[in-house]
């Protein structure tokens, strides 16, 4: 399988400098590539200069997450695409058990590794963790992170697990897959469009799964932190985006109407908290959806719609009133 590791950039001179020299390190075998999301910092001089033998593939301008892969991936030609965030540091060995987990599991589209937080070692990281799902009214959450609670990892996620989203902070996605799905949305910009990509890939009879063996550290928040109003707004109107595109018309419907409900108590919960920019954060979002509610519904694919794709039926419900903060636990309830 020939494998590129590629890591979209901008603006993050210090982080390729700081984080690059560990996949140079492990990842023998693999091409590495760099896409530049058109940079107004030193970042190509620093390309240039410092890592002469990395791919660098130059976008004319900055095309967020979702649009800015789908442009640099066109000039690069490999089996599997690892997509990986620029403040990712890598392990030894990281890359073995994701390329047995292709060739053992030819059913297996999609792989994530386990994601641990850069900062503090010993727990998992926000963006991934030990794989995600999503509950009955399409919130995301993951094995190891319940919203905002991370469990330490103890080694209960060590295994090999199919999940429902794999993180764009470190996702391993076959090409061929990526193409024929069309890539991410580029109408997301940026936060849950690998939610909606690995969404789409299970409609279409793909399998997305969770190698635990193979572990990553990420720092998180490089771009937005988790508690920028901007990714509020991201995270609350693109959720309402892939619920739109990829649920049977009826049960979307449904769902949305009860998502909006929610919305309005989760930003007048901002509202008391004194966070009245994150309030105006999610009002922001739902204009957003109304405005491109007809845009986003054309998009709605010809697949055959999976109907149980959940493991809760709320995951809010369970979190904040019965205090459930181990993934574990919550499966057993």
């Amino acid at each position: 399988m020939r494998l590129a590791i590629v890591i979209l950039n901008w603006n993050g001179a210090d982080l390729l400098k700081k984080y690059l020299p560990s996949v140079l390190a492990y990842s023998g075998g693999a091409e590495i590539y760099v896409i530049d999301n058109a940079s107004t910092d030193n970042s190509l001089s620093v390309l240039k200069e410092e890592f002469p033998n990395v791919g660098v593939v130059l976008n004319d301008s900055n095309y967020g997450f979702a649009g800015g892969y789908n442009t640099g991936l066109k000039s690069i030609e490999a089996d599997c695409y690892c997509l990986l965030n620029s403040d990712v540091a890598v392990t030894e060995n990281w890359l073995e058990p994701i390329l047995k987990g292709f060739a053992s599991m030819p059913e297996a589209t999609i792989l994530q590794p386990k994601i641990l937080d850069l900062k503090n070692k010993a727990y998992f990281e926000y963006a991934g963790a030990a794989g995600g799902f999503i509950d009955k009214l399409g919130y995301p959450f993951c094995r190891g992170r319940i919203f905002q609670a991370l469990e330490e990892d103890m080694g209960q996620y060590d295994d090999i697990h199919e999940i429902f989203w794999a993180t764009g902070a470190c996702m391993f996605i076959k090409s061929a897959a990526f193409w024929s799905l069309n890539g991410f949305d580029t109408d997301y910009f940026a936060h849950q469009e690998e939610v909606d990509l690995c969404w789409r890939a299970k409609n279409n009879g793909h399998k997305v799964f969770y190698i635990g063996k193979s572990k990553v550290y990420h720092l998180g928040g490089s771009t937005l932190s988790n508690m920028n109003p901007k990714k509020t707004f991201l995270n609350f109107r693109n959720s309402l985006y892939s619920i739109t595109k990829n649920l049977p018309r009826r049960k979307a419907f449904l769902i949305i109407f009860l998502r909006l409900i929610l919305d309005g108590i989760a930003a007048t919960r901002f509202l008391l908290q004194l966070k009245p920019r994150h309030f105006w954060a999610v009002f922001r979002a739902h204009i957003s959806f109304y405005a491109n509610f007809s845009k986003i519904y054309r998009k709605r694919e010809k697949a055959n719609f999976i109907l149980k794709y959940y493991l809760v039926t709320s995951i809010v419900w369970a979190h904040f009133v019965h205090q459930v903060k181990n993934f574990n636990i919550l499966v057993k309830d």
